[in-house]
């Protein structure tokens, strides 16, 4: 589901940025910065001349952690038993690795715009090219039901150094992006019971006790 989300987002991106004018490749593309770039076209890492998109970090969302672990079914009276759902908030880091640094400054205040432009995407609001292109294949792992919110992330120098250490040290143009909120569950009640609906009680009056 998380790759789906960051498809979604990426063929999105690209769409938008078809506005400037034609191209022959996608503009945006998912990659992992820290495994360098591309040797060639069929090589290992991340593509020159593109927005590269990829996930930084994850963290849960707190606020919705102590959920009902059911959900009642009024028309057939059930009670479904499952655990709540995870819900999880993404730092989405897009950086621009073209070798024209004018370029990458360029083409990421485009994306910057995008964002700024369309900040929520849902099921209904996107294309429905951007949820089918790239999908992955087995639908378990497909959103049905989205609503993905992204909000500008500005972290402190510190945090910075911190990131592109970790990603190999040498920095690029870059925006950092906060992508909430995404829940994830498997889709498999745990248990079912009958719902409650009407409850019974015999009182018996007691017989007074002979002194």
């Amino acid at each position: 589901m998380i790759s789906h989300a960051l498809t979604i987002i990426v063929n999105e991106l690209n769409r938008h940025l078809l506005a400037y004018g034609p191209v022959a490749t996608p503009m945006v593309e998912l990659g992992n910065i820290a495994e360098g770039f591309k040797a060639s076209a069929s090589g290992s890492g991340v593509s020159r001349e593109v927005l590269n998109m990829q996930l930084v970090n994850i963290r849960e969302e707190k606020s919705l952690k102590n959920l009902p672990n059911f959900t009642r079914d009024e028309v057939n009276q059930r009670a479904l038993y499952e655990n709540p759902p995870v819900f999880l908030n993404f730092q989405i880091l897009i950086v621009a690795t073209h070798t024209s640094y004018t370029g990458a400054t360029l083409m990421l205040s485009r994306a910057i715009r995008f964002f700024q432009l369309n900040n929520t995407f849902t099921q209904t609001s996107v294309a429905p090219a951007s949820i089918t292109s790239n999908a992955p294949l087995n639908p378990l792992d497909r959103l049905a039901q989205f609503k993905l919110i992204f909000d500008l992330y500005s972290p402190a120098m510190e945090e910075v150094n911190h990131m592109w250490g970790t990603l190999g040290g040498k920095q690029y143009p870059f925006v950092l992006y906060l992508m909430r909120m995404l829940d994830l569950k498997f889709e498999a009640p745990q248990n079912e019971e009958k719902l409650i609906v009407e409850t019974q009680s015999n009182v018996h009056p007691i017989s007074p006790i002979p002194f």
